[in-house]
């Protein structure tokens, strides 16, 4: 599912990531989608502290034990908090290859590029999705085969961890009192992104937030059990995917 847009994108995000680790002028991602103008995104946030990152983060941090796979880990911030200061055996996966070399600099001593839908022969106890890492999928209908994907990934008693937020909110009312959501979204949480960085265009790409019931659903519907942890105050909420 991702193989395919890794060998056309330029890893631009990456390179951000690479350039901030490296001191190589690193500036600000440049984000815009489908239905949010251009803003801006400091690469610094990707480096931050324990003490500095959402207390949903801190939450799932808190609950990883064992062998743990982090997805889609960029900068490879939450991996290195449970390596050094959880001494967990953590394994990082990114398609970046520049944020990976990062991972590297910055002391992960279990960082390679891998697209979690190739990966097998491994199992894990906690599988780690922050930042909204089930968004990666792209689509809702890839969703099944994504959450299949990650079961058979699973140890025995595992667990996955991932966080996301209903966008709900983002569109206008109708004159119902519901929502006025585009046609031509499958699903509202469907949205493509684009990235530019030092004045380069990344190729658009699909990504998802998937609202709690959906996700809810779409875990039962393929024999995994889904827990709400914790929500927050705009939307957002951590979520527990088991056996």
């Amino acid at each position: 599912m991702l193989n395919l847009e890794l060998q056309t994108m330029k890893d631009l995000f990456g390179q951000a990531i690479l350039d901030y680790q490296t001191n190589n002028a690193p500036e600000d991602l440049i984000t815009e989608t489908t239905i949010s103008e251009e803003d801006e995104m400091s690469v610094a946030y990707l480096f931050r502290s324990h003490a500095e990152m959402p207390l949903m983060e801190q939450k799932a941090l808190q609950l990883a034990r064992g062998k743990v796979l982090d997805v889609g880990c960029g900068a490879g911030s939450h991996s290195l908090y449970l390596q050094n200061e959880r001494n967990l055996d953590v394994t990082s996966i990114d398609i970046s290859a520049n944020a990976i070399q990062a991972c590297a600099l910055r002391g992960l001593k279990d960082a390679k590029i891998q697209d979690v839908m190739t990966l097998s022969n491994e199992k894990y106890d906690t599988i780690l999705l922050l930042m909204n890492g089930a968004g990666m999928c792209g689509k809702l209908k890839n969703i099944p085969n994504f959450i299949l994907k990650l079961k058979s990934l699973l140890l025995p008693g595992g667990q996955i961890l991932l966080d996301s937020s209903d966008i709900i909110y983002m569109f206008d009312d109708d004159e119902d009192g519901g929502k006025w959501i585009p046609s031509d979204n499958h699903y509202y949480g469907e949205i493509v992104f684009n990235i530019s960085y030092k004045g380069e265009k990344e190729k658009p790409f699909d990504w998802m937030f998937i609202d709690y019931n959906t996700l809810q659903n779409a875990a039962l519907d393929n024999g995994l059990q889904c827990e709400l942890i914790l929500e927050g105050e705009h939307y957002d909420y951590l979520a527990k995917l088991s056996f």
